[in-house]
């Protein structure tokens, strides 16, 4: 868990087929636009003549491809990128994608959304197959699997299909080979977003559809689950539904509705910023409260504060300036400057809270030290009440599809009780929005949901497969 206590969520990927040279570029942007799905490492692989240059590091996208390193890269018309947040392996360049695994005709570069819940089985036994390992990251075992079953197959799909059925966990994938193709793959429960767009030049796959518009690409469709879509010089040559192996009971994470998707995205069919709203709407209605204004707690908190000001009638305002600049607080050596980076980050805007009944909209609390620290410094700014609302249920378990929410003794949820966690984060009167609130406001989804850590419904799916059957 970060020291600031949000919600982390594992990565975003993003892949280009073109009938142009420009995918490098595109890519790039493509990145910039999904930045707030993973900020410790970016990567970018691209074919250039029937090989696979990739260029990755930790850092920002601006980082790691600062100055002139992003001319120095080969053009090509197919290109995969990936912003990496770490939920299993260390943050190293090393585990940042994409992945670049050689098979005996060729390369493919990986780039992974989600978290393989036997990885650690698949890599035993590939290792004792010979296969050898850079890495610590379950990112590198999938791209190790496909491409052993592609030597295996005379079709590349083929291969790739046989490789992902072994899999249990969630994946959403672009995957570029060194023939040109570019294939973009879900997981047959869906547990993380992809979608395509389409423009003159070619197609795009990426983890959510405001990266698509941002790079000129008009949205076509998510990519169904267990959904295998192949791309080749611009054209799709393949498209259907290939995997089948769900695990019951799941299906999309509900928290790329709470927070996870930027407000300007469409996920499987419903609008990121309309399902944002509509908890507001439904928070106002579960939990009404006298006050004079609402604030949100930027951004994630800031949709959901629009909807409850508008049920409500309470005036909205802001409540804070963000400092955009003030970098990435987990950097920081000592917790005493980690503490004070994140306080410089959010600062409350007395003129709007001063002698005011404020209520404050966020979208969790997990380990409730950031809440805490937020309420304080609106109590400090001279707010006269502070009647706390979350856009979530509240967390009290694990995840094992690549979101991080830290263990279960370190959830707020899960050491208290509701009267407990109002006094200890200081606050009048805390609201957390139902479930059947939350699904409600998100019902609109083409998909269903899942919300194990609200529930702890822990079925999983532990069939042992043989990997090289």
């Amino acid at each position: 868990m970060k020291v600031d206590g949000k919600i982390n969520e594992e990565c975003a990927v993003f892949g280009v087929s073109l009938r142009s040279d420009e995918a490098v570029g595109i890519t790039y942007n493509g990145l910039l636009a999904l930045q707030h799905r993973g900020q410790e490492g970016a990567g970018i692989a691209v074919v250039d003549k029937h090989n696979i240059v990739c260029v990755k590091d930790v850092g920002l996208v601006s980082e790691v491809f600062s100055g002139d390193e992003i001319a120095r890269i080969p053009k090509g018309q197919t290109a995969v990128g990936h912003c990496r947040y770490s939920t299993t392996g260390k943050n190293t360049k090393e585990n940042v994608g994409p992945f670049l695994t050689e098979y005996l005709t060729g390369r493919i570069a990986t780039a992974h959304n989600g978290n393989i819940t036997n990885a650690p089985q698949i890599r035993e036994e590939l290792i004792a197959r010979g296969i050898q390992f850079n890495a610590t990251s379950d990112s590198e075992v999938l791209s190790s699997l496909i491409a052993y079953h592609i030597t295996q197959e005379t079709r590349t799909i083929v291969g790739i299909i046989k490789a992902l059925d072994c899999l249990r966990g969630s994946f959403s994938l672009v995957i570029a080979t060194s023939k040109n193709k570019l294939v973009a793959i879900r997981d047959p429960n869906g547990f993380r977003p992809l979608c395509i767009g389409k423009n003159e030049s070619g197609y795009a796959a990426a983890s959510e559809s405001c990266a698509l518009e941002v790079c000129g690409f008009e949205f076509v469709r998510d990519v169904l689950p267990g959904e295998a879509v192949v791309i080749q010089d611009g054209e799709i040559t393949h498209e259907g539904v290939c995997l089948h192996n769900k695990e019951e009971g799941r299906g999309l994470c509900i928290f790329e509705y709470v927070y996870f998707a930027r407000p300007d995205s469409v996920v499987d069919g419903l609008s990121i910023y309309e399902a944002r709203y509509t908890m507001g709407v439904i928070l106002a209605q579960e939990y009404p409260v006298d006050a004079d204004v609402v604030c949100g707690v930027p951004d994630s908190g800031l949709v959901a504060a629009t909807g409850y000001s508008a049920q409500s009638g309470i005036p909205l305002m802001s409540g804070f300036v963000k400092n955009r600049y003030i970098g990435r607080s987990f950097i920081y050596p000592t917790q005493t400057q980690r503490d004070s980076a994140v306080r410089q980050k959010l600062n409350p805007l007395a003129a709007n809270v001063r002698g005011k009944r404020v209520v404050l909209v966020d979208d969790s609390i997990v380990r409730g030290t950031t809440s805490e620290r937020i309420v304080r410094s609106l109590r400090n700014a001279g707010a006269k009440e502070v009647h706390m609302r979350i856009s979530s249920p509240p967390f009290r378990h694990t995840c094992h599809y690549g979101t991080d929410i830290g263990s279960e003794e370190n959830l707020i949820a899960n050491k208290m009780n509701l009267d407990d966690i109002t006094r200890k984060l200081g606050v009048d009167s805390l609201g957390y929005i139902s479930l059947d609130g939350l699904k409600t406001a998100c019902a609109k989804c083409a998909l269903p949901f899942c919300d194990v850590c609200f529930t702890g419904d822990r079925v999983l799916a532990h069939t042992k497969k043989n990997i090289f059957e």
